[in-house]
C-alpha cells in the first residue's frame, strides 16, 4: 500500500513541475528572450535535467513573477 501512496506522491511532485514551452507559453516570450535573461541571472529559479532539459517548479515560478510585481499606487 505504501507503494501506492509513494506513486501518488511521486506523480503530483511532478505534475508541479513545468516545462519550459510551458512556462514560456505562460509568460509570452520567445525561447531566445528567456535565454537572454537566463544568462543575465533574471530567469526564474529551475531545474537542470541530466538530459539537459529544463523544469520549473510552480512555486518558484509564482515567486520570480510576484519578484517583478511593482506596486503602482500613488
Amino acid at each position: 500500500m505504501s507503494h501506492t501512496r509513494h506513486s501518488v506522491t511521486a506523480a503530483g511532485a511532478r505534475a508541479r513541475h513545468l516545462k519550459l514551452c510551458e512556462v514560456l507559453e505562460e509568460l509570452g516570450m520567445s525561447r531566445a528572450a528567456f535565454y537572454r535573461m537566463r544568462a543575465r541571472g533574471k530567469a526564474p529559479r529551475c531545474i537542470k535535467l541530466p538530459n539537459g532539459q529544463l523544469r520549473f517548479r510552480r512555486v518558484d515560478l509564482d515567486a520570480w513573477l510576484e519578484s517583478w510585481t511593482e506596486d503602482l499606487t500613488c
